[in-house]
């Protein structure tokens, strides 16, 4: 995948609590190099946490954060395509993540999903018409990003979708 860009204003609010926060805080009083390698180790921190959470698997998972591009840089082994995607995924739907870059390997290669962002107004409905030509695919999109959505009403304009290829 490369290089993805996203919507740095939408997404997860990871880095405005715990550790994220404080290191905000320091970097904000005192933007010395000290103060911006912590921030930037915290922001990472965040994101690993966050993958975690979403229970996704990666052999040797190192994420890394850069502050001044906001760009996210996430490597490591996963066992299929769409793991990769979800973790991606996971990195760019973050608020304050303008970018991945994306050093997964695959094990297994399959082919990429599409991505799209939700503008105001769509439903997977809607996004399942677009793509496949019928809106009763929206449960193929539903499942395909899971576990980050929890439900099919929930979507929000500037989030990232997984639109998997119709096997």
């Amino acid at each position: 995948m490369g290089l993805i860009s996203f919507i740095k204003e939408a997404g997860e609010k990871l880095f405005g609590k715990g550790e994220a926060k404080a290191a905000q805080e320091a970097a904000a009083q005192a933007p010395n190099p000290e103060n911006i390698a912590r921030l930037n180790k915290a922001a990472a921190d965040a994101i690993v946490a966050y993958i975690d959470t979403m229970g996704l698997k990666v052999d040797g998972l190192a994420v890394e954060f850069d502050g001044a591009t906001r760009t996210v840089t996430v490597s490591g082994q996963v066992a299929d395509q769409a793991t990769k995607e979800k973790v991606v995924l996971c990195c760019g739907n973050v608020e304050g993540v303008a970018a991945v870059n994306d050093m997964l390997v695959v094990a297994t290669p399959q082919p990429e999903s599409k991505i799209y962002v939700v503008v105001k107004g769509d439903t997977l409905s809607k996004i399942s018409k677009e793509f496949y030509g019928t809106p009763n695919k929206y449960m193929l999109i539903f499942e395909a990003n899971r576990p980050m959505l929890t439900h099919p009403d929930k979507i929000y304009p500037g989030q990232a979708l997984r639109i998997p290829p119709v096997a």
